[in-house]
């Protein structure tokens, strides 16, 4: 016959084993849940990176193409997958992902995606009466696989918008940025300091599309437009320190192109 003691020693150990069952199914319920959220939160990140958002400009050319791969498809096979790879290649041209900037005025972030072809100091755009102060210019030119949503590289007042008709050479040679169609954005950032980008179209591009007006207020990153089919962006500055080199790679928005 057991004594009393052990009976309840052995009562408490039950409800113990009971309690810590029932604590571990929690626990892995738990982890269970942690898991399947981890796993949304890839297969979003995922999804967002196949399937980005699209820019308004660009479903009414997507639209278009996928009408002509259609109409090429009862053509030709081939010529229907020719076609289908273009529309896929609009797609992805016309996207519009969300970008996160440093938010800090002591910088300036990148206005467009692309790669740096110039560096260096010049006179400011002689349409805005600038020919006689000397800017700091980075130029970045965007091929047709870039995003060309182009963004503000600082926070500020939009003071002036200048659109300039022009030729469609090469956006990549140097006179592109005095001969080609260009659009010029005005900004007087926190500072009370003249920012000024430009929008420029290139050999393909025929249009260069804004969303800004003036004396709009906007913040670091905030879009401003997007030029269409293959382009360049120039940023002009002042009392900043260039923080790019030659060749080096731009994304819109976040990447640091100059500091205080």
């Amino acid at each position: 016959i057991s004594s009393p003691s052990n009976s309840t020693t052995g009562f408490f150990t039950v409800i113990l084993l009971i309690y810590m069952k029932y604590i571990l199914l929690i626990e892995f319920r738990s982890f269970i849940y942690i898991l399947i959220k981890i796993y949304q939160l890839i297969e979003l990140a995922m999804f967002e990176k196949i399937f980005p958002k699209i820019h308004n400009e660009g479903y009414k050319f997507i639209v278009i193409f996928v009408f002509a791969t259609i109409v090429l498809y009862f053509i030709h096979g081939f010529l229907g997958f020719v076609g289908l790879v273009l529309s896929i290649w609009c797609y992805y041209f016309f996207r519009d992902p969300e970008r996160i900037s440093i938010g800090d005025e002591d910088y300036l972030t990148s206005p467009a995606d692309g790669v740096v072809l110039q560096v260096f100091e010049t006179n400011g755009p002689k349409e805005l009466g600038f020919e006689d102060r000397k800017f700091t210019k980075v130029s970045i030119f965007m091929n047709v696989f870039d995003c060309h949503v182009n963004r503000i590289p600082c926070s500020g007042k939009i003071t002036e918008i200048l659109y300039k008709p022009g030729k469609f050479i090469n956006a990549s040679l140097d006179k592109a940025s005095e001969d080609n169609e260009r659009n010029y954005y005005k900004l007087n950032n926190t500072f009370g300091e003249d920012i000024i980008v430009v929008q420029i179209a290139g050999l393909v591009a025929r249009r260069i599309v804004t969303e800004t007006s003036v004396d709009q207020d906007l913040k670091q990153g905030d879009r401003i437009g997007m030029i269409r089919f293959g382009s360049r962006a120039d940023l002009y500055f002042e009392n900043y320190k260039p923080l790019v080199k030659v060749d080096q790679k731009m994304i819109a928005g976040e990447t640091l192109i100059a500091k205080r």
